[in-house]
């Protein structure tokens, strides 16, 4: 796996991007919608892995107010609730589900808003891949509408590009952007051991 960047010389989305490119490259690969043949019992799965590692983060972070928790031009997204809304659509009826255990990783209680920032890049950039995903399998995967990976209307691109002004603003300092890092790495391990 790619070290920490040399964080003088980089600002938080650019060290973010190499310290996680490995492990990005790995999950790409591995995910069960990776498949070129991919259908509703790939997608059944993707959701559910994303759901047992979601739902424990997303609990995590509600117990935060700042941060990227904090930020207004962030407003929470209910991603779980969308995930069990596919989970629960008729187009996957008959299919197997994934009965496996939430991931129990326990997040660090006062985790730094920069460590937050990290794992929240991981959470936000899985959208992109996501929209990526949708355009590939929207007609394939039909009538299932594939809300999660559809993620509103207008697409992940504006949320995306206000967190990554959100981010360079809130991750500034070296030791900030070394904590957002380790949030990074961390996330996208949990969901690499649920492969």
């Amino acid at each position: 796996m790619n070290q920490h960047p040399n964080r003088a010389q980089a600002d938080a989305l650019s060290a973010l991007r190499i310290a996680t490119a490995d492990r990005h490259a790995v999950l790409d690969a591995g995910m069960p919608l990776a498949q070129p043949d991919a259908g509703l019992q790939h997608y059944s799965d993707h959701l559910h892995m994303l759901r047992r590692w979601l739902s424990p983060l997303e609990a995590w972070l509600a117990n935060y107010s700042d941060g990227p928790q904090g930020e207004p031009g962030l407003p929470a997204v209910a991603r779980v609730a969308l995930i069990d809304a596919d989970l629960a659509d008729p187009a996957l009826h008959g299919v197997h589900a994934d009965t496996r255990a939430e991931d129990d990783t326990v997040w660090p209680i006062g985790a730094s808003a920069a460590y937050r920032w990290g794992v929240t890049y991981v959470i936000e950039g899985s959208q992109l891949g996501g929209a990526v995903l949708y355009q590939r399998l929207a007609g394939p995967l039909a009538p299932h509408p594939l809300r999660y990976l559809r993620s509103g209307a207008e697409g992940p691109g504006p949320r995306w590009r206000s967190f990554m002004l959100a981010l360079r603003e809130g991750v500034k300092s070296e030791g900030e952007i070394a904590d957002a890092c380790r949030g990074a790495c961390d996330a996208f391990d949990r969901i690499l051991a649920m492969r």
